[in-house]
């Protein structure tokens, strides 16, 4: 039960770690960069997704066009106040989000930015092995497992922390390859 608790739990971990590298921007267009921008639409935050058909039809440039035309104003007001980083072009009735090149520097800067949320990942992970542990050892003590048992679950609980692990350093070093590619 532990055992099946923590390996969902890191999982998430490990989905939360992809998310937050589809928000870091690569050479090319992607809708994704936009996933945490929140649109004020009558009071309440919205995804700017569930307002909008995002496309990218080349790979610079990403193109939103609001599903109600009064939303275009609001719907450029969140982009610009969003840390993106990009500016809007609005025609009237769709926006327009140039990506421009990035330089050598900005790819490093994003490498490290890929490495920290990596490295969240991580201890998120560790954190989720030291709860089961704890909770183990709760089981053990109590006598409601043996000693034995209680070991060959650790030594399980390890080899699944270094599997979620792995994966993360396999998205790192997939999203790395993006950013550096030109």
């Amino acid at each position: 039960m532990i055992l099946a608790d923590a390996k969902s739990k890191m999982q998430s971990s490990v989905d939360s770690t992809q998310r937050a590298f589809n928000t870091i921007r690569t050479g090319r267009a992607n809708a994704s960069l936009l996933d945490k921008v929140l649109v004020d639409y009558y009071g309440s935050p919205t995804p700017l997704k569930s307002l909008a058909n995002i496309s990218t039809p080349d790979a610079s440039t990403i193109l939103i066009q609001p599903y109600e035309r009064n939303t275009l104003n609001i719907v450029e007001k969140a982009i610009s106040l969003s840390d993106v980083g990009l500016t809007p072009s609005n025609d009237g009735s769709v926006i327009r989000l140039n990506i421009p090149p990035l330089t050598s520097d900005r790819r490093k800067e994003f490498v490290k930015m890929a490495s920290k949320y990596a490295e969240e990942g991580r201890v998120a992970i560790r954190n989720i092995r030291r709860d089961a542990i704890d909770a183990i050892r709760k089981q053990e003590k109590a006598s409601e497992i043996s000693k034995d048992e209680s070991k060959d679950q650790q030594d399980s609980l390890q080899k699944l922390t270094n599997e979620y692990t792995a994966k993360i350093d396999s998205l790192l070093a997939e999203k790395e390859k993006d950013i550096s590619t030109v």
